[in-house]
C-alpha cells in the first residue's frame, strides 16, 4: 500500500512537470520523461541511482516482486511468477483455481484446491493401467500380466511369460503369449491326446499322421512319408524332382523319367527295332553318368542308326512300317519334352553326324512372338501357346528335324481335307481320285510345354526347307533363281501325320495350309502340332480306262475320217454337193480331233499362248463341222422342198458360210474376251462370265435349225409319196438323203449333246457316254457315208482288183451283192446315187 501511494505521487508530480516544459528526448526503455532534461521509471521499474535522474546513461531495470525482500504473499499452494513490470500468483501443478482461472493478483484471491488428474480425459495412465489420485499428484498401477515400462511410468507392457525362461508349458506344446497371458498350443505337427483340449495351461500333445489325415500334404507327383512331429515329400519310383522348379524336402513336385514307360510296339516283330529299344533302356540306366544334353544327344544318334539301317523293318507290311513310324514319333515327342524340362533356360541345337537337327527354346512364360528354328526348319508362335496349362516355371519348345525317316515313309497314302478336295477338283474340273505322294523335306516333329496342342488358341506359322526340284530331279543345284516349273497334276502342299485308330499312321491336311513356296522353302500355317513335312502330291485326276479310251477312238476316228477324205476326194460316182459337203465335214472333224488329241490337255497349269491357240482352234473347228452340218440340212432343204424349182448354194458359198460363220464368231469372241480360251486343266472355254455359250449358242442353234429342216423334209416327203409322183427315182433318192442326214445329225447331235454335260461337271456316267460316242464319230461317218454307199463299195472293190491283179467284172460285184440280198436288204435303202 506504501508503495502504491509511493507511485501515485510520483505520478502527480511527474504530470506536474511535463506540463512545465518539454520532455527529454534521451529516455531509456521503461521510463517517462520529466521534462526537457529529467527522466523517471515506470512503475514495476527501478533506476540504478535516483528516482529522477538526468543522466543519458541510466536505465530502467525490472523489480522482481517474488523475490525478497519484496516477495509478495500469494497464499497457500500457490507461486509467485515475476513478469516484466510486474507479476502474478498461479496454484502450483497438482492444484487450480475453484473458477477455472490460471492466474490471480494476491493472497485474497487464492482458492487453489486439489485436482484430481484421474477424472481427466484423456486418461493419465495408458491402457492395462488404473490411475491413483495423490494430494497434487497421482500414480498408475498395471493389470495383472503388465508391467510399467520404466522410461514412461503411464505405459504399461505386456509380461511374456513365453520369455521368462520358467517354461510354464510342457514340453510337447509351445508356449503362445497373448495380451496379459499365455496358452499353451501343440507344435505344427502334434495333436491334443485324446481328452485334453488344445490351448489350456495343462495341454499335452502327441504326434499326428499328417500322411493318413486325408490332407494329401504332398503334390500329386510325389509320396508322403511321416515322421516324429513332421512328414517328408519323396518321387516316386521312376521319377525325380522337376528342374526349374522351387522345391523343398516338403513339396517337391515330381516328373516322370524320361524312359521310364517305354515299351514296344504291340504285335510287330522286328530284331532291329528290338535292339534299338534295348539300347535306350542300357540309356535310362545311366542317366545319372551323362548330362542332360550328353543323354539327348546319345538318345538322336540311336534314333538315327535305326534309321539308317532299318534291317528287317523294310521287309515288313507298309501298315507295320507306318505303325512303327508312328510309335517312334510319339516315343520321340515324349522322350524329348522330358529331356527338355531338365535343361537349364535358353536356347539349345544339336545337329548329329546325320543331318537330324534338334532345336530347343526354354526361357519364362509370356505372350509376345517368338522365332527358333534350324537349318530344317523355323518356326513362328505366340510364346503363350507353348505354356501349358498346369505347368509352372519356364517353358520349352522344341523342333525335332529327320531326313532319314523315307525308307519307312514310301508307300504312305495321303489324306485330302475336304475343303482341299473341292479346291483341287475346282482347279482340275474333273474328280480328284487320291494322291501319290513323295517325301520332299526333313520330318519335322514340333513339341511344346503344352501337351494339348490338337487345337491351338492361335496358329504357329512354319518355313520348312525341302529339295530343289528341277526338271523333275531332286537334289539338284537350282536354275532361273530357283523356280519350281509346274507340272501337270502335282503340287508341293503341307502335311502333317496323322496317327490312326489301329496305331498306324498317314498323311492329311486338316488343319494346315500353304502360305507359299520360295527358295526351296516352303511356309505352311498350322493350327495344330504334330509331325509335319512337305510332300510333293501327285494327284490321280486321270481315269486311266477313260484315257485310253479317248486315245484309241480317237486314232480310229482320225483313220475313218482320213479314209472319208480320200473316199470323197477320189469316188468319182458320188461327186457332187452333198459329196462336198460331207469332205469338209470330215476335213473340220479330222483337223479338230487331231488338235484334240495332241493339245487338250493343259500339260503345264498356266494359261499360255499354246494353250489359247488350242482352245481357239477347237472353237473354230467344231463351229465349222457343226456350220457344214447345217449346210446339209439347206442342202437338203433345196432338193426336197424346192425340188422343181433350182438346185443348192455354190461350192464358193458353201465354204464360205461353212467357214466364214465360225471364223466371225471366233474371232467376236477373241475381241470380247480373250482369256475366255483355256483353263488350268483343258485347252478349251472358260466356264467364267457365260463364255462357253459362245460354242453352246450357236451350236444348240444350228442343232434346232437342222431339227426343223429334217421335221419339215419328212412331211414333205410324206405329201409327195401319197401323191404317187412319177417321179419315184427323184423321190426315192430324197427320201434316203433324207434317211442318212437325220442319221448324221443323231450321230454329232448326240455325241456333244453329252459332250455339254461333261464339259460343264465332272460326272462319270456322262464322261463315259461322250468318250465313247465322241472318239467313234469318225467310224459313224465312215460306215454312214462310205461303206453303206453301193457306187462307193463298187469302186473299192475295183480298186482291190487293181491291187491284186483280178479283173473286175460286173457280174461278179452283182453275183455278191444278190448273195447278201438277205442280209443287205434293210440297208439297201441307204445306197444313195450320190
Amino acid at each position: 500500500s506504501v508503495a502504491v501511494l509511493y507511485v501515485f505521487v510520483l505520478t502527480l508530480s511527474g504530470g506536474e512537470s511535463q506540463d512545465s516544459g518539454a520532455c527529454a528526448r534521451w529516455c531509456p526503455p521503461n521510463s517517462v520523461c520529466v521534462n526537457a532534461s529529467a527522466c523517471r521509471c515506470k512503475p514495476g521499474f527501478s533506476p540504478l541511482f535516483k528516482e529522477i535522474f538526468s543522466d543519458p546513461t541510466d536505465n530502467c531495470d525490472d523489480i522482481n516482486e517474488c523475490m525478497s525482500p519484496r516477495r509478495m504473499d500469494c497464499g497457500k499452494f500457490a507461486d509467485c511468477h515475476n513478469v516484466e513490470g510486474s507479476y502474478y500468483c498461479a496454484c502450483i501443478p497438482g492444484f487450480g483455481l475453484t473458477s477455472g482461472a490460471k492466474r490471480f493478483q494476491n493472497k485474497s484471491e487464492n482458492t487453489c484446491q486439489d485436482v484430481d488428474e484421474c477424472q481427466q480425459s484423456p486418461r493419465v495412465c495408458k491402457s492395462h493401467g488404473i490411475c491413483r489420485n495423490t494430494p497434487g499428484s497421482y500414480t498408475c498401477q498395471c493389470l495383472p500380466g503388465f508391467v510399467l515400462k520404466p522410461e514412461d511410468p503411464k505405459l504399461c507392457t505386456d509380461v511374456n511369460e513365453c520369455t521368462s525362461g520358467q517354461n510354464p508349458c510342457h514340453n510337447s506344446t509351445h508356449c503362445l503369449n497373448k495380451v496379459g497371458t499365455y496358452e499353451c498350443r501343440c507344435r505344427p505337427g502334434w495333436k491334443p491326446i485324446p481328452g485334453s483340449p488344445n490351448g489350456p495351461n495343462n495341454t499335452i500333445c502327441e504326434d499326428m499322421d499328417e500322411c493318413s489325415s486325408g490332407q494329401q500334404p504332398c503334390h500329386e507327383s510325389a509320396v508322403c512319408v511321416n515322421t516324429m512331429g513332421s512328414y517328408t515329400c519323396r518321387c516316386r519310383p521312376g521319377w525325380k524332382p522337376k528342374a526349374r522348379v522351387p522345391n523343398t524336402q516338403k513339396s517337391p513336385v515330381c516328373e516322370e523319367l524320361p524312359f521310364t514307360n517305354l515299351t514296344l510296339p504291340l504285335g510287330v516283330n522286328s530284331q532291329a527295332l528290338s535292339r534299338f529299344f534295348n539300347k535306350v533302356q542300357d540309356l535310362s540306366k545311366d542317366l545319372e553318368s551323362y548330362s542332360d544334353k550328353d543323354t539327348i544327344q546319345n538318345f538322336i544318334r540311336l534314333v538315327d542308326e535305326l534309321m539308317e539301317a532299318p534291317g528287317d523293318m523294310e521287309n515288313l507290311a507298309p501298315h507295320d512300317q507306318h505303325y512303327i513310324v508312328t510309335w517312334l514319333l510319339f516315343t520321340l515327342e515324349e522322350v524329348l519334352r522330358a529331356l527338355a524340362k531338365t535343361m537349364p533356360q535358353g536356347p539349345f541345337t544339336y545337329c548329329s553326324p546325320s543331318n537330324t537337327e534338334l532345336s530347343l527354346l526354354i526361357q519364362e512364360q509370356g505372350d509376345k512372338n517368338v522365332t527358333m528354328g534350324q537349318s530344317h526348319a523355323r518356326m513362328l508362335l505366340n510364346w503363350a501357346v507353348a505354356a501349358g496349362a498346369r505347368d509352372s516355371g519356364p517353358t520349352m519348345a522344341g523342333i525335332f528335324s529327320s531326313q532319314n525317316m523315307v525308307k519307312l515313309l514310301a508307300n504312305a497314302s495321303l489324306d485330302l481335307d475336304p475343303e482341299k478336295q473341292a479346291q483341287l477338283e475346282l482347279n482340275y474340273e474333273r474328280p480328284v481320285r487320291g494322291a501319290q505322294v513323295q517325301l520332299y523335306s526333313a520330318v519335322n516333329s514340333v513339341f511344346l510345354s503344352n501337351t494339348n496342342t490338337e487345337k491351338l488358341a492361335s496358329p504357329i506359322t512354319f518355313a520348312f526347307s525341302h529339295l530343289v526340284v528341277t526338271h523333275g530331279v531332286t537334289g539338284a543345284e537350282p536354275h532361273e533363281k530357283d523356280k519350281m516349273p509346274k507340272q501337270k497334276h502335282q503340287e508341293l502342299i503341307c502335311a502333317f501325320w496323322k496317327r490312326n485308330s489301329n496305331g498306324s499312321g498317314h498323311w492329311a491336311t486338316m488343319g494346315c495350309q500353304k502360305m507359299g513356296s520360295q527358295n526351296n522353302s516352303t511356309t505352311c500355317q498350322c493350327h495344330h502340332l504334330s509331325s509335319f513335312a512337305i510332300l510333293m502330291a501327285h494327284y490321280d485326276v486321270q481315269d486311266w480306262k477313260l484315257a485310253l479310251i479317248t486315245k484309241v477312238g480317237l486314232v480310229l476316228s482320225l483313220i475313218c475320217l482320213l479314209l472319208c477324205i480320200l473316199t470323197f476326194l477320189l469316188v468319182r460316182p458320188i461327186q457332187g454337193s452333198r459329196t462336198t459337203i460331207h469332205l469338209h465335214l470330215c476335213i473340220c472333224l479330222f483337223v479338230g480331233s487331231a488338235i484334240f488329241l495332241a493339245g487338250i490337255e493343259n500339260e503345264s497349269g498356266e494359261v499360255g499362248l499354246r494353250c489359247r491357240l488350242v482352245a481357239g482352234l477347237l472353237h473354230y473347228c467344231f463351229l465349222a463341222a457343226f456350220c457344214w452340218m447345217s449346210l446339209e440340212g439347206l442342202e437338203l432343204y433345196f432338193l426336197v422342198v424346192r425340188v422343181f424349182q433350182g438346185q443348192g448354194l455354190r461350192t464358193r458359198w458353201l465354204c464360205l458360210i461353212g467357214y466364214g460363220v465360225p471364223l466371225s464368231i471366233v474371232a467376236i469372241s477373241v475381241a470380247s474376251y480373250k482369256e475366255g480360251y483355256g483353263r488350268q486343266s483343258f485347252c478349251w472355254l472358260d466356264l467364267s462370265h457365260g463364255f462357253l455359250w459362245s460354242f453352246l449358242g450357236p451350236v444348240t442353234f444350228i442343232i434346232l435349225c437342222n431339227a426343223v429342216i429334217f421335221v419339215t423334209t419328212i412331211w414333205k416327203l410324206t405329201q409327195k409319196f401319197s401323191e404317187i409322183n412319177p417321179d419315184m427315182k427323184r423321190l426315192k433318192k430324197a427320201r434316203v438323203l433324207t434317211i442318212t442326214a437325220i442319221a448324221q445329225l443323231f450321230v454329232l447331235g448326240c455325241t456333244w449333246v453329252f459332250g455339254l454335260f461333261i464339259l460343264e461337271e465332272a460326272n462319270w456316267l456322262w464322261a463315259y457316254i461322250f468318250t465313247i460316242l465322241n472318239c467313234l464319230q469318225g467310224l459313224f461317218l465312215y460306215v454312214l457315208h462310205c461303206l453303206l454307199n453301193r457306187k462307193v463299195r463298187e469302186e473299192y472293190q475295183k480298186w482291190a482288183c487293181l491291187v491284186t491283179g483280178n479283173k473286175y467284172s460286173e457280174f461278179t460285184s452283182s453275183s455278191s451283192n444278190t448273195s447278201h440280198n438277205q442280209t443287205t436288204r434293210a440297208l439297201r435303202a441307204s445306197d444313195s446315187g450320190m
